[in-house]
């Protein structure tokens, strides 16, 4: 009697593998055409792969807990030929010996019929396959097997899946295990695995970034007056309180269909610490002069590298301020942390040549680029704008911060 294969379906539009929960016969069992068979769990509910017609259960391949790509064949149903002709099924009918790869490894198997082979990427020297999709879908097992491990989504990215439409399957992945044991391993520091779960949540949001070149040559003049002598980052910090104090809502946080406005303007600046980053805070930023927060600011950037921050300096920030400038970059694209909106960055100052009317001819200035990266869910790139040439009018006036 010949056997068809009874394949898993697709299960919803984005779907493309689903784990064997249960299964409701065995072989040598006798079904009707559209009798549940199998009990399978994908992301989204736990449904059931009926039988495509009547006819005995020859074989099972499947394994419970074991996940399947759409496509897979989980076993194999004697049926008349009768009952395949009248439902127009697909012909023609092969047994599972006809559909075994010949004694030298090709796809064809022994009636002559080919096996669909499987496209390959026309653009050679790619740093992934072209076909690489990522861990888009994950089957709750894989999820289990990840969080028994301590890996996240973004670990995963880079693995070629061999399932429906490129997707990661779990063979995959104990495959990309098995593979990491060849290779040089060393252990993450505490303050690196922080750092990279914070940006990876950080990163589940659509965030943008706008940029406007300063003139900063009056923050240079105000800054040689001063003693102690404030950082660049001070100044740019104590703007971006100025300007959010007069309008806090873009610093707020989007929760559901709620805008979190912020009770007070606690500004967070970040310091490199040892394999890290660390964000000390300083509270009500917007109501001390610039001049009275010299010294805490210096006295935490000292903590921050000892990283021996005081509690009361730490979380609850509502932006940060970065100054990458100190990198010798005059560009870059800071992500804000997860419980903030906006992060405010200055670059390397630089000189270059701007456009004096009065005297009718370019003359050298120093200019910085600042950058206000944001979440776009809570602002858009208009109201990001005003809000950087706010802080660039503020900074123009550093005797006023």
């Amino acid at each position: 009697m010949p056997q068809i294969p009874i394949i898993m379906p697709q299960l919803g539009e984005s779907i493309a593998e689903a784990t064997v929960v249960r299964l409701l016969v065995k072989a040598g069992d006798q079904v009707e055409a559209d009798q549940d068979v199998l009990e399978v769990e994908t992301n989204k509910a736990t449904m059931n792969v009926a039988s495509p017609c009547p006819g005995r259960v020859q074989k099972l391949l499947v394994k419970l807990e074991e996940s399947y790509p759409v496509g897979a064949v989980l076993g194999y149903l004697e049926a008349s030929a009768e009952d395949i002709a009248r439902l127009g099924l697909a012909q023609p009918l092969v047994t599972e010996e006809e559909s075994e790869p010949t004694a030298n490894g090709s796809d064809k198997p022994a009636n002559g019929v080919e096996r669909p082979r499987g496209v390959e990427p026309t653009v050679r020297g790619l740093p992934v396959p072209a076909h690489a999709a990522g861990a888009s879908y994950m089957s709750p097992r894989m999820k289990a097997r990840m969080a028994e491990l301590g890996l996240h989504a973004a670990d995963l990215s880079g693995i070629a899946g061999s399932g429906a439409a490129g997707r990661l399957t779990i063979q995959d992945f104990e495959k990309f295990l098995a593979n990491l044991e060849k290779n040089k391993l060393t252990q993450a520091s505490s303050m690196r695995v922080a750092v990279a779960d914070a940006m990876r949540r950080s990163w589940t949001r659509p965030l943008a970034t706008v940029a406007l070149p300063i003139c900063i040559d009056a923050v240079l003049v105000h800054r040689k007056t001063c003693d102690p002598k404030p950082g660049p980052a001070l100044y740019a910090l104590r703007a971006l309180a100025l300007a959010l104090a007069e309008n806090s809502a873009p610093a707020g946080r989007l929760v559901g269909s709620k805008i979190v406005h912020p009770r007070s303007i606690d500004v967070g600046f970040a310091v490199e610490a040892e394999d890290g980053v660390l964000v000390p805070v300083i509270r009500n930023a917007d109501k001390r002069p610039l001049k009275e927060m010299v010294e805490r600011y210096n006295e935490l950037v000292e903590f921050a590298r000892q990283r021996r921050l005081p509690p009361d300096a730490t979380g609850g920030s509502i932006a940060t301020v970065t100054n990458f400038g100190t990198f010798g970059l005059t560009w870059a694209t800071p992500i804000p942390l997860p419980e903030q909106t906006l992060v405010l960055g200055m670059g390397a100052g630089r000189l270059s040549p701007s456009w004096d009317a009065a005297k009718g001819q370019f003359v050298p200035v120093m200019e910085a680029n600042l950058t206000l990266s944001f979440d776009h869910r809570v602002l858009d790139g208009g109201a990001a704008g005003r809000l950087l040439a706010r802080i660039a009018a503020l900074l123009a006036q550093p005797e006023k911060l």
